[in-house]
C-alpha cells in the first residue's frame, strides 16, 4: 500500500512541475514565437521558398558538382538559408526554442541529481555535462576517475 500511495505522491509532483513548465516565461515566449512564425506571411514565405530550393538541392546533392545546376543551386540554398535565418520572426523562435530547451534541461538535471550524482543526463549542451561525474560509462577514457 505504502509503494502505491508513494507512486500516486511521485505521479502527482511530476504532474505540479509539468504544469509549471508549461505555465513558465520561457514556454509562453515559445508559444508566442511560434505563432508569429506561422502567422506572418512574409516569414511563411520565405520558409516554402528554402524547402523547395531544399529538395532541388537534395537532388543536385545525388550528383554532386557534376550536376549542370550544381553552382547556380548552391548559392541559392545559402541565400535562401541566410534570408530565412535573418527573419526576425524566425530568430525570435529559434531563441525561445533555446530558452524552452534550456529549462528542460536545467530540470532534468535536477532531477537526475536528486536522485544521484551518478546518472547521465543526456541534455545536449555541453554546460550540463561533466567529464568527471562518474556516468560517463567510457572506463576513465575522457578522462575522467570513473
Amino acid at each position: 500500500m505504502l509503494a502505491t500511495l508513494e507512486r500516486i505522491a511521485i505521479l502527482d509532483k511530476a504532474d505540479e512541475l509539468a504544469a509549471m513548465i508549461v505555465e513558465s516565461q520561457e514556454a509562453e515566449h515559445y508559444r508566442k514565437s511560434l505563432y508569429k512564425l506561422k502567422n506572418s506571411r512574409e516569414t511563411q514565405r520565405k520558409i516554402q521558398e528554402f524547402v523547395k530550393m531544399k529538395e532541388l538541392y537534395e537532388e543536385v546533392q545525388r550528383f554532386g558538382k557534376y550536376h549542370p545546376e550544381y553552382k547556380k543551386v548552391m548559392m541559392s540554398i545559402r541565400e535562401l538559408k541566410r534570408d530565412m535565418d535573418m527573419d526576425s520572426h524566425v530568430a525570435e523562435f529559434r531563441r525561445a526554442e533555446t530558452g524552452l530547451q534550456n529549462l528542460l534541461d536545467e530540470v532534468s538535471v535536477l532531477i537526475g541529481r536528486s536522485v544521484s550524482e551518478h546518472i547521465k543526463v543526456p541534455t545536449g549542451n555541453p554546460f550540463f555535462e561533466s567529464s568527471c561525474g562518474g556516468g560517463c560509462g567510457s572506463g576513465g577514457s575522457c578522462g575522467c576517475s570513473a
